[in-house]
């Protein structure tokens, strides 16, 4: 029997590389992990990182701008399967021309989407960063926001900014259910609903505090309540337990058809399958030059403003 958390660690000192996970992998995942943190942070750290091997612990999309902020390293996504609803939700070329009926628009779009439609966008943010990124602009310049239409419908909400935004949602976050949430809270009077701004508005106007998943982990810390329902990727409750084990954190409750709390994406990355692909060095993101060069562009104006 394989001991996959000592291979994984092996492996990772004998090939100087790094693993990098995002919140809503499992928790075996979180703890192997040299960092851990939400798209921006991942995002900061791929850039800076000395390692050979970045093994990215995420879904396709996050592994793609790991590669194209890091061309001469090797890039491993441990399943090429784990993509994204968000992402799909908006081809480049649907986007292309979605783009050509507004020529004097900026294109600022979540970092949930493809290489391809980044290379035909202007400006990438997250959703730590965006309210900052959309406030960075002139206020006479019109923009185009996309591919989450919960996020940029709060984000406008925030900036009173008019924007046209692309009509993208997240599955696991568009199936939260109103009714059944405010039942939760109904049977937990002390206890806080926090949630992330890609929940429809029904969610969020019952929310105490809407953030990223690293501004709902570090609003727990320091927040004094002892209870919280958590509107996003359960995965996240892992280290909201490490860092607060004396409160208690509820997943909020999903559309009652629906048993999707977890995102079947993120989920698909496994130990097992971690430790093959930092063995087999495999499966490898590749991105043409041209391709990573065009979709550099708007990640570095990010980066240079957040």
């Amino acid at each position: 029997m394989i001991n996959y958390r000592d291979e994984i660690l092996r492996l990772k000192e004998e090939k100087n590389a790094v693993i990098l996970a995002h919140f809503y992998q499992e928790g075996e995942i979180q703890d192997i992990a040299d960092f851990i943190g939400d798209s921006l942070e991942l995002s900061r750290k791929a850039a800076n990182t000395n390692a050979d091997i970045i093994v990215f612990c995420g879904v396709h999309f996050m592994a793609e701008v790991a590669k194209i902020l890091n061309p001469s390293k090797k890039v491993l996504l441990p399943d090429l399967e784990a993509g994204c609803s968000l992402a799909d939700s908006c081809p480049a070329d649907k986007f292309s021309e979605f783009k050509k009926n507004y020529p004097d628009h900026i294109a600022v779009m979540y970092i949930n989407c493809t290489a391809e439609t980044k290379a035909v966008s202007d400006i990438i943010c997250t959703s730590s960063n965006a309210e900052k990124i959309i406030n960075s602009l002139p206020k006479d310049q019109k923009i185009i926001f996309g591919p989450d239409k919960n996020l940029g419908n709060y984000i406008a909400k925030k900036t009173g900014r008019e924007m046209v935004i692309w009509d993208g949602a997240c599955i696991v976050h568009e199936h939260f259910n109103e009714k059944l949430i405010l039942e939760q809270l109904y049977s937990n009077p002390d206890a806080k609903l926090i949630a992330h701004p890609e929940c429809p508005e029904s969610i969020l106007m019952y929310s105490k505090f809407i953030g990223s998943t690293s501004k709902l982990l570090e609003y727990v810390k320091n927040d004094d309540a002892k209870k919280y329902i958590v509107a996003t990727e359960p995965g996240i409750i892992h280290q909201m337990q490490k860092a607060c084990p004396d409160k208690i954190f509820i997943p909020a409750a999903m559309d009652e058809k629906c048993s999707c709390n977890n995102c079947p994406y993120m989920k698909l990355n496994t130990m097992e399958k971690v430790y093959k692909c930092l063995l087999n060095e495999s499966p490898e993101i590749i991105i043409s030059e041209e391709l990573r060069l065009n979709a550099l562009k708007p990640i570095q104006r990010m980066l240079e403003l957040s």
